[in-house]
């Protein structure tokens, strides 16, 4: 919540919006932070893209993607797991990485090629599982798809302030997300670690 002399008026001609994010003067950033030692806000996380899974735990998509993204394998992610049982995940690997396995193995670069190798899949899946140390039970990506293009703004993965668009990632990788759960049920299976 943001208080003060310079905060906005309101939302020109939106008065739904300011009703929304407007009440008694305060400013409803929708922003999630914790307040430091010195009494500085650092900024975690944004309250509607909180994860709350089928158990009841709130858990923090921004935070499994940093620790996911920390491997020298993986560019970015995206993780899912609102109101499902576990978390899973789209994995960009990184560009460099990619090549770099795609010449070791003969195979092109291409991430639309990569992403349907059984070998690769195999290797990013080792990044998954070092990444997943750094996690709790809940927070742990038991299964992810590759994405067979990296995030960018030219195709409106990532906003020009390179934060991810979830809704447009959804949009363009949902089967495959859906899928991750319907695999991991008809098998009768956990799914892999």
């Amino acid at each position: 919540l943001v208080r003060g002399p310079l905060l906005m008026d309101g939302y020109w001609n939106h008065p739904d919006l300011n009703a929304e994010v407007l009440r008694d003067g305060w400013l409803h950033t929708g922003d999630i932070g914790v307040l430091d030692d010195d009494g500085y806000l650092q900024i975690t996380d944004r309250k509607k893209d909180i994860i709350v899974n089928s158990a009841g735990e709130t858990l923090s998509p921004q935070r499994i993607e940093s620790v996911l993204a920390l491997e020298p394998e993986i560019e970015s992610a995206m993780v899912h797991g609102d109101r499902r049982p576990h978390v899973v995940a789209i994995i960009v690997p990184a560009g460099e990485f990619a090549a770099h396995w795609a010449r070791q193995n003969g195979s092109p670069a291409d991430l639309a090629v990569l992403a349907d190798n059984a070998d690769f899949t195999a290797t990013i899946r080792k990044a998954v599982e070092r990444a997943n140390r750094h996690l709790s039970a809940a927070e742990k990506v038991k299964r992810f798809v590759i994405a067979d293009e990296p995030f960018t703004i030219e195709n409106a993965m990532i906003t020009p302030t390179l934060k991810l668009r979830r809704h447009e990632i959804l949009r363009r990788w949902g089967p495959k997300i859906d899928g991750l759960y319907v695999d991991a049920q008809a098998s009768g299976a956990a799914p892999p670690r």
